[in-house]
């Protein structure tokens, strides 16, 4: 059933299931503490009218990232008993586990409920092209049901150029773009919102917004309280651990602004690694998976060291060599 897969997702657990069904919002529950790994990964069988729009819709994942986990499968009409993978599996983002957490190299939101032992995970569609989303420490300000949105003078211009002007005012309803729900943030002009389209969840596609599905804006309106800290972060290499193995989890990087960046990635990969000082020292490291990981940009976790082996090089010694 792998042999389609690429040879990094080949170490993963797949849990099989036989059709989209209706997931329910991604709520997780923690590992334990030196744990950094949850969820499990998915494989599905397409329908005929299936799109990855459509089943990422149904289980709380975003466009880019089904993409991303199935590699030569068209997107659009992936075709009937074609095994799709789900990529539910993540290691957790680096640094407290508090409030929310917003990924942008992810298209992704963490939520840790206070009190609780869980996280609540769902996509998000982030800034595109000149309106790149900022990487930031703040917290929820205000909420707001059914929104009219005021747009600013350079959305309205924009519009109007391309023969769509905007009114000054968008009332509540169908038609206005932030959806049902809007979560106002410290930082001046960006919003946590719904959307009137579902497609672009999990895309660069606002004006640096984070734009969620409505049922998920919904159930997160009822969860988070103001004054929530929100962390915005931008971390293509996620390492973890999980049952004593050390996981990688990579996506395409992102510049700070939320754009598509050409980075070294060799000094990129061995940076993220020695944030984790608890990984980074006396690793056996697989440094083959390390380049095929990172290489893939899959955006899931796969085992790529175990600690404790006294032997192991020192990682800042170990040339990867990735392009």
């Amino acid at each position: 059933m792998l042999s389609r897969f690429p040879a990094v997702t080949r170490c993963l657990s797949i849990a099989a299931v036989l059709a989209t069904g209706s997931a329910t919002a991604l709520e997780l529950p923690l590992p334990p503490p030196g744990e950094d790994v949850v969820g499990q990964v998915q494989v599905i069988k397409a329908k005929y009218e299936d799109t990855f729009a459509d089943i990422g819709t149904a289980n709380d994942l975003g466009y880019l990232e089904m993409v991303a986990a199935n590699p030569g499968v068209d997107p659009w009409l992936p075709g009937v008993g074609t095994e799709i993978v789900l990529p539910t599996r993540y290691v957790l983002p680096p640094g407290p586990r508090e409030g929310i957490v917003i990924n942008l190299a992810e298209y992704r939101m963490y939520y840790y409920p206070k009190g609780q032992n869980v996280v609540h995970t769902f996509p998000l569609g982030i800034g595109r092209e000149g309106w790149g989303s900022p990487v930031a420490q703040t917290k929820i300000t205000a909420k707001t049901p059914n929104p009219t949105w005021t747009p600013p003078a350079s959305i309205r211009a924009e519009h109007a150029a391309d023969g769509d002007p905007l009114p000054s005012v968008v009332p509540a309803g169908p038609d206005n773009p932030l959806g049902p729900f809007k979560f106002t943030l410290g930082v001046p002009g960006y919003l946590i919102h719904g959307s009137n389209k579902k497609f672009g969840i999990g895309m660069r596609t606002s004006h640096g917004c984070f734009r969620m599905l409505n049922n998920n804006v919904m159930a997160l309106s009822k969860m988070v309280p103001v004054g929530t800290p929100v962390r915005i972060i931008n971390e293509p290499y996620k390492f973890g651990m999980s049952a004593g193995k050390v996981y990688l989890e990579a996506h395409t990087p992102l510049d700070d602004k939320g754009n598509p960046s050409v980075v070294d990635k060799h000094t990129a990969v061995i940076n993220a690694l020695l944030k984790r000082q608890d990984l980074a020292n006396n690793l056996r490291m697989n440094w083959d998976m390390v380049r095929d990981v990172v290489a893939a940009e899959d955006g899931m976790p796969v085992e790529i060291a175990v600690p404790g082996a006294a032997s192991a090089p020192m990682v800042s010694s170990v040339p990867l060599e990735i392009q």
